[in-house]
């Protein structure tokens, strides 16, 4: 099992998310408000085809209680 986090971007992250619960709740800006049934939420910044850097897809994961094996 590797522990290399994935390259994705903000847009393969919704999918991601998504497909476990998570629905959108709102915006501010380029910042969209993910929130799931049981009380998780995530906020996933939306900079056009740019690239989630490792340290904020590890809060995301740390966020919604996903594994990196989630994301692949």
């Amino acid at each position: 099992m590797s522990t290399k986090f994935p390259v994705l971007t903000a847009r393969e992250i919704i999918t991601v998310i998504r497909k476990h619960g998570f629905e959108f709740d709102h915006q501010t800006g380029s910042h969209a408000v993910y929130l799931h049934a049981d009380g998780r939420r995530t906020t996933i910044p939306i900079h056009g085809k740019r690239d989630i850097g490792k340290g904020l897809l590890r809060q995301i994961m740390r966020d919604t209680e996903l594994t990196v094996e989630d994301f692949r």
